[in-house]
């Protein structure tokens, strides 16, 4: 237990700080922003206490809306995704999710690109939405968030492609 809070840990700071540091200073044709920080929350083990979870989701946003000043937009997205998880868990993973003996990182790729699809599109359109704020303005929240989803669901199955333990 000791090694999965340890885990945990290092990959709040490192994707915080990589997030800060170094993506957000990527931008492709002026919209698409990969937002790999979701991860953390994409990752973070069920079992796991439902309050402590949603509330180390608000660190999470909160410590991206610190480096880049954003007002709370990451914090409010990364804690409504953090909130909806077990339905996005339940669609995406069925009777598994329902019997508590789901592990993302061996499970089919098709469940886990539902699953990482899914909380991706719905935080980029919340955290989009609350940026931009101006429903005059609907085509660009969705190209950007299309966009950008697209980007950052690409890495995330990468990152964890790369950086999975295999089980033998």
């Amino acid at each position: 237990m000791n090694n999965q809070v340890t885990l945990n840990i290092i990959r709040f700071v490192v994707l915080v700080l990589v997030q800060s540091l170094v993506l957000n200073n990527i931008n492709f044709l002026g919209y698409v922003n990969p937002y790999i920080y979701v991860l953390f929350i994409l990752l973070y083990p069920i079992q796991n206490n439902r309050l402590l979870f949603i509330f180390l989701s608000f660190l999470l946003g909160l410590g991206v809306d610190l480096f880049l000043d954003s007002g709370g937009v990451h914090a409010a997205a990364s804690v409504f995704i953090a909130y909806i998880r077990p339905v996005v868990l339940k669609f995406a993973f069925g009777m598994t999710y329902e019997h508590q003996t789901v592990k993302i990182g061996q499970s089919e790729i098709g469940q886990r690109f539902t699953y990482m699809g899914l909380l991706i599109l719905i935080h980029h359109l919340v955290l989009i939405s609350l940026e931009v704020f101006n429903s005059g303005k609907i085509l660009l929240i969705l190209k950007k968030t299309l966009f950008s989803s697209i980007f950052t669901l690409i890495l995330c199955v990468l990152i964890t492609i790369l950086f999975s333990q295999k089980s033998k």
